[in-house]
């Protein structure tokens, strides 16, 4: 009798050892996979917090190029208005001589194609409303197409720099606007596409890079 209690005890502590060493085991490959998850969070965070930097700064180089182009031309003034949280152009430029004004949505990027939301545009087209005192007044979206391509997180492969300056019809409603690689403008609505054709803006200044859509 004394035999079989203790086979039993034995048993028991058996069971209970694997069964706290199962849980601890299963406790431990949780904490793991949420050390691993943490740390790709975090990865994927610091990525996305780059590539966010990099495309504000790629946006201010562009708008400081075009001021500058601008400010290199007799008559000409140009300013570069604010960041993108407040309502303000890109950049905002004068000629007090021709009585002109032009409001500017500046884009660049690496992709095929660069996007205007439509309350930019609004709020250019409100601007240059409340300037009636110039005889010439115009939303002007200018699109910068690096002379690198995105192919994948960190991969670029060459290609030619493309600029297109389109005029805003202030006949139309304003409505998210898209211009590709090869200058074609369409308009997004509810996700799909719609037809949308901008004109060519001839700029003050001359840019080897300008291409005109046909």
């Amino acid at each position: 009798m004394l035999f079989v209690i203790s086979v039993n005890i034995m048993v028991d502590n058996i069971i209970t050892k694997y069964s706290i060493s199962s849980k601890y085991r299963k406790i431990m490959a949780i904490i793991r996979l949420n050390q691993i998850g943490q740390n790709e969070y975090e990865r994927v965070k610091t990525i996305n917090k780059k590539i966010a930097r990099t495309r504000r700064q790629r946006g201010y180089n562009w708008e400081d190029t075009l001021v500058k182009r601008f400010n290199a031309i007799k008559s000409w003034k140009a300013f570069r208005l604010g960041s993108p949280s407040v309502a303000l152009p890109d950049v905002l430029t004068v000629n007090n001589v021709k009585s002109t004004i032009f409001t500017i949505e500046a884009k660049s990027g690496t992709g095929t194609t660069l996007h205007v939301p439509f309350d930019q545009i609004e709020r250019c087209l409100s601007w240059i409303d409340n300037f009636q005192v110039y005889q010439k007044r115009e939303v002007i979206l200018a699109f910068k197409f690096l002379s690198k391509k995105r192919v994948g997180t960190g991969k670029y492969e060459k290609r030619k720099l493309h600029e297109f300056y389109k005029v805003w019809d202030k006949k139309k409603k304003p409505i998210d606007c898209v211009c590709t690689y090869d200058g074609k403008t369409y308009a997004l609505k509810n996700g799909k596409q719609k037809k949308l054709v901008l004109k060519d803006f001839i700029m003050p200044f001359k840019s080897k890079y300008q291409l005109f859509y046909t």
